[in-house]
């Protein structure tokens, strides 16, 4: 049945409708009903209670602080290839294990520790504030930092000495986690970036023949890559290691020739090079015997082997670096030392 099908006499009479049979609303029927009674905690008005909440919080702290030294125990401790069998894991990493379980709780019982103290020892009386401009009033300026200053006195940060300095302490070991998580990026390059296998007396060898170079294998106007005695393909640090040790065997006419030191470590105007780019470490391979540039097929730099590499155009931000040959009682080309200075791209800290 509808609103209209029901006789006028029986609906209810709005406000001061005083007919007789006439249902009579007082008020408004959405009032806001306001909120209820504050209810205090047993922390509120028992001090014993405080404590046992303040003990509690102060050990969550302190376990995240125990947790924090473990994770870095274990980071120092445990070898990085030991496994462990964790049932029904199966085999797992140790130190990845152990380090994710000590992280996890040092954060988790951070977050505890700061959950517990605001539920039963921070204040938990609501208020009602009025919505205000965006720009506040002098007045109300004023009254956010009384409610401010009123707030960090309700948190009981100067009475709870001791919830306040455990958290302090968690707080402030908490971030040698990730400290100690940079190590684990990748090993330490250490001085490797500044060395590679040249070293006195090591024979160069041709690296597509694999045999070692005599000066007449090498002709006026050839390019040859050659690479360190003792290497080989089936090596497992082979491509580490020729990345940073692959050489560029050129021969000029000796008059040709305008560096003196380039001249002085050639022999018969066999020259050696690094054959890797000094701009982005790509490996060079276009070589022009008439102007004796060799260009980098990445950015075009290019370097002048006649002029001790120097780069004459393009990004790379320094010369090719040579290395210093001579011929060996056997006739062959051998190096008298590593690099003087390191390969590859000028990013690299150089020493």
């Amino acid at each position: 049945m509808s609103s209209q099908d029901i006789p006028e006499e029986t609906l209810p009479s709005k406000q001061g409708d005083t007919r007789e049979g006439a249902v009579t609303v007082k008020g408004d029927p959405f009032a806001d009903p306001g909120l209820p009674p504050h209810e205090h905690r047993v922390q509120d008005i028992d001090e014993r209670a405080a404590k046992r909440s303040e003990r509690a919080v102060a050990f969550m702290f302190t376990l995240s602080m125990l947790a924090t030294v473990a994770f870095i125990a274990a980071y120092l401790a445990i070898p990085i290839d030991k496994n462990i069998y964790l049932f029904p894991l199966g085999h797992v990493s140790a130190m990845n294990f152990t380090l994710g379980m000590t992280l996890g709780v040092a954060l988790f019982c951070i977050g505890a520790g700061a959950v517990h103290w605001a539920r039963t020892l921070m204040s938990d009386e609501e208020r009602i504030d009025e919505r205000h401009p965006i720009q506040a009033s002098p007045e109300v300026k004023a009254k956010v930092m009384a409610d401010f200053a009123e707030g960090a006195a309700e948190s009981a940060m100067g009475r709870r000495t001791l919830v306040r300095n455990t958290m302090f302490g968690a707080l402030t070991l908490l971030p040698l986690s990730a400290v100690f998580l940079f190590g684990g990026m990748g090993p330490k390059p250490g001085t490797k970036l500044r060395k590679t296998k040249w070293a006195a007396g090591k024979m160069l060898v041709n690296q597509n023949t694999m045999q070692p170079l005599r000066p007449e294998d090498v002709q006026v106007g050839s390019l040859t890559f050659a690479m360190p005695q003792g290497m080989t393909e089936e090596d497992h640090d082979f491509q580490v290691e020729i990345a940073k040790a692959a050489l560029m065997i050129v021969r000029l006419r000796p008059e040709d020739i305008k560096d003196k030191q380039e001249l002085d470590w050639s022999v018969d105007g066999i020259v050696a090079f690094s054959k890797i780019c000094t701009h982005v470490g790509c490996p060079i391979s276009l070589y022009e015997q008439q102007t004796h540039h060799v260009l980098c097929p990445c950015h075009q730099s290019t370097f002048d082997l006649a002029d001790g590499g120097r780069v004459i155009f393009g990004p790379a931000g320094h010369a090719l670096p040579q290395l210093r040959i001579k011929v060996n009682d056997k006739g062959y080309l051998e190096a008298m030392g590593d690099f003087a200075e390191p390969v590859g791209p000028a990013f690299w800290e150089r020493g």
